[in-house]
């Protein structure tokens, strides 16, 4: 009924794999800052993004079709990061939150396409901006921060 091609199953372990240990740093970030999303989101996001191009790699030959894959992968991201957004009154919360999913999406995305060097650079920069820059806006006067995510 099956016909199982093991080489096949073990590469996308490994992509999927690859695509979460690279969301993990992201996700331990968001999680040690007490975030609405961490530890176990970021990587579900990036694998799930991931395993979406594989499907529509294997399924659409043709780049069109691939293409579509992508973009409605970064639509549902987008309808998901709304929901990390909070206002109240005139703080919001919540952007970097949702900004850190859609691109941990997008690291997902460049695993599946295996665009290794993207993820990786993604990754970096997201981790490297999450932490470092953090604690430069923690040293903006209270009254000149517009957003708290």
């Amino acid at each position: 009924m099956f016909d199982i091609d093991w080489s096949v199953i073990w590469n996308h372990l490994i992509t999927m794999m690859v695509a979460y240990l690279l969301a993990f740093p992201i996700a331990w970030n968001r999680e040690s800052n007490a975030r609405s999303a961490g530890i176990r989101t970021f990587p579900l996001v990036s694998i799930a993004a991931c395993s979406f191009v594989l499907v529509g790699i294997d399924m659409f030959p043709d780049g069109a079709s691939q293409a579509r894959v992508i973009g409605g992968i970064i639509t549902g991201i987008g309808f998901i990061g709304g929901g990390a957004i909070l206002k109240n009154g005139d703080k919001v919360t919540g952007l970097a939150t949702a900004a850190s999913l859609w691109g941990t999406a997008a690291i997902g995305i460049a695993v599946g396409a295996h665009r290794l060097e993207i993820a990786v650079l993604l990754a970096i920069v997201t981790f490297v901006t999450l932490q470092l820059v953090t604690k430069v806006k923690d040293k903006v006067p209270e009254g000149e921060q517009k957003e708290h995510s």
